[in-house]
């Protein structure tokens, strides 16, 4: 089947390239025309406009950073979406609110397409190894169509039920990530303060029960002050948004997400919102230089 990939950001380049790597006949668009040119010269199509990718293809994965983007791309809301999602199965593979998700669903299988909630976990440098962990939720059929194209950017496929399932999974995996993340940064920043050498910190941590993948791979960039982007700090705050307003929805009480969404606020307020998470080290270092020991209450505004 053609395929069609829309959304060539941090995480969607090198997936769409993995997927055209490996034979997939593929189709890209994005809204900024140059991030195109990776894809096509590794042999995709480029379309010029969604409806012309919609045209050409029978699978179409979106990539997108908020739910507005896929809206806009879909028409959602005008006469033209029906069109252009009837006999599609669309992918959403992005990170969006669960009810989001749900009424997508709903109004795509009205208009005559398949909906498969397929949310990733992992950064860039997963998604450039094809190491990135898929969570997918929807009609069994329409599971099955996508499962196979995921091989050559997932070495994991993780059956979560009905949507949203697999977005609700999605942000439990990423409750644990912010934490672990800004728990990491503040180690760093506590043995920094002490004096201590940062690199015998790492060889401790690696040598010990708590490593991981995520400390290999954020330690050292935590170490190096390196925030180049492998998840930026606005996305996770975005995320962090997502994850705190489902919890508040069910009740649910979530003190160190809330902890970790009013410091990943003040990373963003600083400038680093396109930097990697990691720079939340900004935000812990200005506490200690103004002497702020609380912060407020977070804001669920992203």
């Amino acid at each position: 089947m053609n395929v069609g990939f829309i959304g060539l950001g941090v995480m969607g380049e090198p997936m769409a390239l993995n997927l055209v790597r490996s034979g997939t006949p593929l189709t890209v668009w994005n809204r900024s025309a140059a991030k195109c040119k990776k894809l096509q010269a590794a042999g995709a199509k480029v379309a010029a406009s969604p409806a012309g990718l919609f045209r050409v293809t029978d699978v179409v994965i979106l990539m997108l950073a908020n739910s507005d983007a896929i809206d806009a791309v879909l028409n959602r809301g005008t006469s033209q979406f029906a069109t252009l999602v009837k006999e599609h199965t669309i992918v959403h593979m992005g990170t969006t609110a669960p009810d989001y998700s749900r009424n997508l669903e709903a109004e795509i299988r009205a208009a005559g397409g398949r909906y498969v909630e397929c949310p990733v976990s992992g950064s860039r440098q997963p998604a450039e190894e094809g190491q990135l962990v898929a969570m997918l939720a929807g009609e069994s059929a329409a599971v099955e169509q996508v499962r196979p194209y995921l091989s050559s950017l997932c070495h994991e496929t993780i059956l979560c039920g009905s949507v949203p399932r697999a977005l609700l999974m999605k942000l439990s995996v990423n409750l644990y990530l912010v934490n672990l993340v800004a728990s990491l940064a503040e180690a760093v920043h506590f043995a920094e303060r002490h004096g201590l050498d940062l690199e015998q910190l790492q060889t401790v941590l690696d040598a010990g029960p708590m490593a991981s993948g995520v400390s290999r791979l954020k330690l050292p960039k935590l170490i190096a002050r390196d925030f180049s982007v492998q998840a930026a700090s606005l996305d996770v705050l975005t995320i962090n948004r997502l994850i705190a307003e489902a919890a508040r929805k069910a009740g649910i009480a979530s003190p160190l997400l809330d902890t970790c969404h009013a410091l990943y606020g003040e990373t963003v307020a600083l400038g680093y919102g396109q930097e990697d998470m990691t720079a939340v080290l900004s935000a812990l270092e200005r506490r200690t230089d103004t002497g702020i020991t609380q912060a407020p209450q977070p804001s669920m505004q992203a």
